[in-house]
């Protein structure tokens, strides 16, 4: 890569994640809310601001990779780079070299990040591994000893729940994710957060366990998404917590597409 500038983007369901990376460090990097309703101008005219912002040249932006869940936003972003930034945008989708060997019944439907992740995982961290992604969903993906995607299992993520006793109780109030005073809670609001968050901890726990019978005792635990830091000072199940795990994989797969 040189002295040339890499972005990369994450399109979740909740949030959209983007890193530049500066050869192989990770530079600048921002989380955002997902909104469908986006246009190309708006992408592009917000990528120009974060740039601005953290005192990037667009010009020195010599690509893009995008891996992405939305597929409706997915062109958007694609065309805001090549009108805004004059860049060619490299979608992580079938056909892409990832490198990752994935032992699954229909491998199409893997979502990209979470190909993207063991990518991560394969050039820079210890395996086997679970990988535990504290995002939407709240997923669990399994690396062999050999580096091979196995599968995983997925849950509700924390804040779905948080919303749902919002939604569907009335006289429950919508809560902050946050450790309370006390894991019993002294009013409801203590309760709820008591229960959303110790109860993951614990679903957490059970499921790295599980996935160690069949893993091996060295399997390597990575936590990674916008909740990971919280749950993980809770339990000492998680090794390791690599916050922008899926924007690493995404450098990882362009230089193996552009070699």
């Amino acid at each position: 890569m040189n002295d040339q500038l890499l972005l990369t983007v994450d399109i979740g369901n909740t949030h959209i994640t983007l890193g530049i990376f500066y050869a192989d460090k990770l530079g600048p990097r921002w989380r955002m809310s997902t909104t469908v309703e986006k246009t190309i101008d708006e992408v592009g005219l917000q990528i120009l601001s974060l740039l601005n912002h953290v005192e990037v040249d667009p010009s020195k932006i010599s690509g893009a990779i995008i891996a992405s869940v939305v597929p409706a936003l997915t062109n958007i972003f694609v065309d805001s780079f090549t009108q805004y930034l004059n860049v060619v945008t490299l979608i992580v989708d079938a056909g892409v070299k990832t490198g990752v060997p994935i032992l699954c019944d229909d491998p199409r439907q893997v979502g990209a990040d979470r190909v993207v992740d063991v990518a991560a995982v394969r050039a820079l961290y210890k395996y086997p591994a679970c990988i535990v992604d504290f995002g939407t969903a709240t997923t669990f993906d399994a690396v062999s000893e050999d580096g091979e995607y196995l599968g995983g299992a997925i849950a509700p993520g924390i804040e779905i729940a948080a919303d749902a006793l919002f939604q569907k109780a009335a006289k429950l109030p919508r809560v902050d994710i946050v450790r309370p005073p006390n894991v019993i809670g002294k009013n409801t609001r203590h309760a709820i957060q008591s229960g959303l968050l110790f109860g993951y901890v614990g679903m957490v726990e059970h499921m790295v366990r599980s996935f160690r019978l069949e893993l091996g005792s060295n399997m390597h635990v990575i936590g990674t998404g916008g909740l990971a830091e919280v749950i993980s000072v809770e339990s000492d199940i998680i090794d390791q917590v690599v916050p922008w795990l899926t924007l690493e994989g995404l450098r990882e797969v362009w230089l193996l597409n552009n070699d």
